[in-house]
């Protein structure tokens, strides 16, 4: 009892020793198959225009603006050796369909000769995915295709092949079904040669196990299968399901029982197919010239079946607009341009007034030397002319001077007297203190008032308010004053007036002077003109006015003169 009692503590002992084993290696284990997180899916890099272009996942990442060429590079990130997948993606703003590779399945009709030997084909290729395809048999759409080919010469029999023999790395699923070849015949219709054996096969064949007439071949035959699609009731059909990297897989008939055909025959070949393939190495994805915008470019894997297996990834991208073309480039475009304009228009208001200034600061010099001559020929001449005649008056009232040397005197006061008179019209016209109309209608009134008074002639003024801010330049002055002396003169001495009418008035810009008398009057038309009357023309036109002369034969004569008073500093 010691003995066994001892034996059987130690192999409990051993037992539980094995168990805690067992346990911290399932822990272990746990811990391991924890860790083999399966494998993930991810775009690995984006290269623009051959440089690599530094992103993040959650972030959008700017393309710059006119992308020759973006490439988008995606990959599992571990170690997969479940059952063949193949990627597709897609970029989302650009484009609205999937991109699944180069992947590529066939349907092909081969022409022997009677020694066996290949003569011709046709290959009728499916890419991607077909329309009714929904990644299950039961509820996935056939599509009908229809072919005519005209059989080659030397041709003896037909092969149909179905095969994957695309690129080697291609992964999917090819369903063929209803296939018929019919030899087309004007009189019979079409005469069948080749149909699908499954049309009339009501047996439970296996998936493996080929119909009669058939086979399937390559470096992979059991991915030749006989499938069967549909709901109640289920057809039968070839299916090639290739979950091979680097193999591939046909279908075919015998060609030792294919169906003989004669060169020149027209062949109508029928089926219908549904489909879903890529392939096993696309890994990068390229799109050229993208335009401006927003876009999503999309990953996600999919087994042999196109079912998605729920790996996928996606990056924001995005592609902005050319500077020139942006809401705040246009902005700050209009802001430098109000800028520029503004500059401009300040430069050359500037310089306008650095001229109005040198133009004034001339002007000022001129009146201020106007000022200084008038002043000198008023204080100077004026008062030497002053003297002689009244020296000459003195000596005219000498009784002890000759009366020929008193007349002589007499003579010489008078003139002394016209040429003070002479001297003051001349300082009143360069003094630029005179430069306004209200200073020449006082003097016009002045001078007319001082003509008619010599000869005893009757004077009337009509004179309205004249502005005073109106200025009138002392070259323009000079010639009213002399045309209007004129008419006033002619007055004098051929109208054999008693009264003279001055009217004197401003509007509208232009000052309007008139002298009317009450002489005998004249015909303009009729008699020449003197040179009075042509001086005041002149002289108006000088100024840049007009003169008219309206007379009649016992109706006195009238002197119309009208001139446009320019604005100060425009007046030349």
């Amino acid at each position: 009892m010691t003995v066994f009692g001892a034996s059987f503590i130690r192999l409990t002992s051993l037992n539980i020793s094995m168990r805690s084993s067992v346990f911290a290696l399932f822990l272990l284990s746990g811990i391991f198959v924890k860790a083999d997180a399966g494998p993930e899916l991810n775009i690995q890099s984006i290269s623009v225009n051959g440089k690599a272009l530094p992103f993040q996942s959650q972030a959008v990442a700017s393309l710059g603006t006119y992308p020759e060429s973006v490439i988008f590079g995606f990959g599992l990130t571990t170690n997969y050796h479940g059952p063949a997948l193949h990627l597709r993606c897609r970029l989302n703003g650009y484009e609205n369909n999937w991109h699944e590779g180069d992947a590529e399945m066939r349907m092909i009709v081969r022409f022997y000769n009677a020694a066996g030997d290949q003569v011709s084909q046709n290959i009728y290729s499916v890419k991607g995915q077909s329309m009714g395809w929904t990644g299950s048999l039961k509820t996935s759409a056939l599509t009908h295709r229809r072919e005519t080919i005209v059989v080659p010469p030397q041709a003896n029999r037909i092969l149909i092949v179905i095969s994957s023999a695309g690129p080697p790395d291609t992964i999917g699923i090819y369903v063929v079904a209803n296939l018929v070849v019919s030899k087309a015949s004007d009189t019979s219709g079409n005469v069948p040669l080749l149909q699908s054996p499954f049309d009339n096969d009501a047996s439970d064949r296996s998936s493996g196990d080929p119909p009669k007439g058939w086979m399937h071949d390559g470096l992979s035959p059991s991915m030749a299968k006989v499938v069967k699609f549909g709901q109640a009731p289920q057809t039968k059909a070839f299916a090639i399901i290739d979950e091979d990297p680097i193999g591939h897989v046909e279908w075919h008939n015998i060609l030792e029982q294919a169906p003989t055909v004669t060169p020149g025959d027209n062949l109508v070949v029928e089926w219908n197919e549904m489909y879903s393939m890529g392939t096993a190495n696309f890994h990068e994805a390229r799109y050229d010239g993208l335009g401006p915008g927003n876009y999503e470019f999309q990953v996600e894997a999919v087994d042999a079946m196109g079912v998605l297996t729920g790996l996928h990834d996606s990056v924001r991208v995005f592609v902005p607009q050319p500077f020139w073309k942006t809401p705040w480039f246009w902005a700050v475009a209009v802001v430098c341009l109000t800028g520029i304009l503004a500059a401009v228009s300040r430069y050359f208001v500037w310089q306008r007034m650095r001229r109005e200034m040198a133009r004034l600061k001339q002007q000022r010099a001129v009146e201020q030397e106007r000022l200084r001559i008038a002043h000198d020929i008023h204080d100077d001449l004026g008062a030497r002319v002053t003297q002689i005649s009244l020296l000459s008056a003195m000596a005219q009232g000498n009784a002890d001077f000759p009366e020929a040397a008193r007349n002589d005197f007499d003579k010489v006061s008078k003139m002394s007297r016209e040429l003070v008179s002479a001297l003051y019209e001349t300082v009143w016209a360069v003094n630029p203190e005179n430069d306004n109309l209200e200073a020449l209608g006082n003097y016009l009134c002045q001078m007319v008032n001082q003509l008619c008074e010599r000869t005893q002639l009757r004077c009337r003024f009509h004179v309205l308010d004249l502005p005073p801010e109106a200025q009138v330049s002392s070259q323009t002055r000079h010639n009213i004053t002399m045309a209007v002396k004129e008419a006033v003169h002619n007055v004098i001495k051929h109208a054999s007036a008693q009264e003279i009418t001055v009217r004197i008035n401003y509007a509208d810009g232009f000052l309007n002077i008139s002298i009317a008398d009450d002489g005998r009057g004249f015909k303009p038309a009729s008699e020449p003109s003197g040179n009075g009357l042509n001086n005041m023309k002149q002289r108006l036109n000088q100024a840049g006015g007009q003169c008219f002369v309206e007379s009649a034969p016992g109706c006195g004569t009238t002197v119309r003169m009208r001139l446009l008073i320019k604005p100060a500093g425009l007046d030349a």
